[in-house]
């Protein structure tokens, strides 16, 4: 009999692990499919979540902030009320979702303003320090940490505790090769479902894949970025810029709304840096690029369109608030240059600004730039240090 018995648990066993192998291979399958963090991080959550997958009640994601040292929340997947997961769970069970329609619902996720648990985990930041509780002992320790009893869970952070509403819970880290990248935090809070060392050692081995996964798409961001980014002022550069503008030109359409476009150029660019030298060029560069930024609102789009020329777009933006704003930058730029006088060089940087705007000047990409080009010269030609509006009669100049 107790043959028997042994040979029945292993073979159990023997069926956990083919299951486990199985949906690992599942899961880094579905993550190989793209290279877009945000839909990696989602893959993840959801391939913890989903009763194909791990089937805990929630996920939590969080990644470290070098810059800052601190563990910051990425993603929540899940209930945050017993409510809420009974609607989810029944909603489930109706629609008989497998992995692969969750994976397919991100779109919908994303857009989602009710999902409560996701707002709470995006406003978490965490100090990487001994003293600051668990997920922070996860990224320094680099191992999991099991808080499933009374015992346990006197070392966790009673604020973290109440904000995720948790009870029992296992953290795990994210690694990629021997570094910590972050943590993942998962628990059964509405089930009550035990998590068992199984569950932990399985939630470890997934979370090696899901390490390197979220690198992997980290380096490959970072590659986009650089190679959409000017390597001086750090602003888009042309080909961004023309990438940027085709889009909200579509938008714009869709919409009927207006996108604005001004060309800036740096007036007396070239004497400066003969005078001063190419280094000194460079820094005054860099200084405008960071004003116009500092300047410009979060969703506008500035750019090095090349050499001493900038350029900007203003989605949802009439030509005469985008000539109000390019006055303010105008003297702003003026104003940080002003010491160069007292200093006796025989030029002072300025900028001259040229504005077009869609639909009312045109309707194409091309005829949009050209006409804020049009602008720009009959600013430079005025006497340089101004903003001018394109008119059509700028065409015959």
């Amino acid at each position: 009999m107790d043959k028997i018995n042994r040979e029945e648990k292993l073979r159990q066993e023997l069926e956990r692990l083919e299951w486990e192998f199985s949906l690992l291979y599942e899961i880094s399958n579905a993550m190989r499919t793209t290279l877009k963090l945000d839909q990696v991080l989602y893959i993840i959550l959801t391939a913890l979540t989903s009763h194909e997958g791990l089937g805990f009640n929630r996920a939590m994601l969080f990644l470290v902030n070098e810059g800052e040292g601190v563990l910051e929340g990425i993603m929540g997947i899940g209930p945050h009320t017993a409510e809420e997961a009974g609607k989810i769970w029944h909603y489930i069970s109706q629609s008989k979702m497998t992995l692969d329609d969750f994976i397919a619902s991100y779109d919908i996720f994303k857009r989602d303003p009710e999902s409560k648990l996701n707002q709470i985990v995006k406003g978490i930041k965490i100090p990487i320090r001994e003293d600051m509780g668990i997920l922070a002992l996860t990224i320094l320790e680099g191992m999991p940490f099991e808080i499933t009893s009374a015992e346990a869970k006197r070392i966790v952070d009673p604020e973290i505790q109440r904000t995720l509403n948790t009870d029992f819970f296992v953290t795990v880290p994210l690694k990629a090769k021997d570094k910590v990248v972050g943590a993942i935090l998962v628990d059964n809070i509405f089930n009550k479902k035990p998590i068992t060392k199984s569950d932990v050692r399985m939630l470890t081995m997934f979370a090696s894949h899901a390490g390197l996964a979220i690198e992997n798409s980290r380096l490959y961001e970072e590659t986009v970025y650089l190679s959409n980014t000017d390597w001086l002022t750090k602003l888009w550069n042309y080909g961004k810029f023309h990438q940027n503008l085709s889009g909200e030109l579509e938008r714009a359409k869709i919409n009927s709304s207006n996108v604005s476009v001004i060309m800036i150029d740096v007036d007396n660019f070239k004497n400066y840096n003969d005078t001063l030298g190419h280094l000194k060029g460079d820094e005054a560069l860099k200084k405008i690029a960071e004003i116009m930024k500092n300047s410009s609102r979060k969703y506008d789009i500035v750019a090095r369109y090349g050499g001493e020329e900038f350029a900007i777009i203003m989605p949802n933006t009439s030509k005469q608030n985008a000539r109000l704003f390019s006055e303010r930058l105008r003297s702003e730029i003026e104003k940080s240059f002003a010491d160069d006088a007292i200093a006796g060089l025989p030029c002072r940087l300025t900028v001259s600004c040229g504005i077009a705007s869609y639909p009312e000047d045109a309707e194409l990409k091309s005829d949009l730039i050209s006409r804020a080009d049009a602008a720009l010269y009959t600013a430079k030609h005025a006497g340089k240090n101004a903003t001018c509006l394109y008119t059509p009669d700028m065409e015959n100049k």
